[in-house]
């Protein structure tokens, strides 16, 4: 069974909205890659993060915004013979993304990124008080290229 390259923007974006978390990958003030899971929202193309104001990846992130961001959703271990180890292989549906953060300082604008990540997880909108707006972190990566992959599926 081969994998197939997902061509439609589409399936590509329905796999990435269907994952739990997404794991970001960056490159840190040191050069080395740096990969961590994170929760999103997706509005669009556009996929919106957030976090603490400081921390290593956001050291890593205002040197170089470059990011990639990977998710994968549909696991499922298949077999053509349980006796044998090398007919194991994994279904699977992965997306990729490559854009760049932009850090949201507008006060509205992060309170519809940051319900946009709740409506992911919860369906539905919140208020926020200010003080949690003003001490949180909001990215937004604009994403300039996708790709994706199935496999067994």
């Amino acid at each position: 069974m081969k994998s197939r390259m997902l061509t439609s923007i589409q399936e590509i974006l329905d796999t990435a909205d269907k994952a739990q978390a997404c794991f970001v990958s960056m490159v840190d003030q040191h050069g080395m890659p740096y990969l961590v899971p994170m929760n999103f929202g997706m509005q669009g193309q556009d996929i919106f993060l957030h976090s603490a104001q400081n921390g290593r990846k956001i050291d890593a992130l205002r040197n170089n915004p470059n990011v990639c961001i990977c998710f994968t959703t549909d696991h499922l271990l298949r077999w053509q013979s349980e006796e044998v180890a090398c007919s194991y292989s994994m279904k699977y549906r992965s997306v990729r993304a490559y854009g760049q953060v932009k850090f949201v300082e507008d006060y509205d604008k992060k309170v519809e990124a940051l319900n946009c990540v709740m409506r992911k997880y919860t369906g539905k909108d919140f208020s926020y008080n200010a003080p949690s707006i003003h001490e949180v972190l909001v990215w937004h990566v604009v994403v300039k290229q996708w790709e994706g992959r199935v496999y067994g599926y």
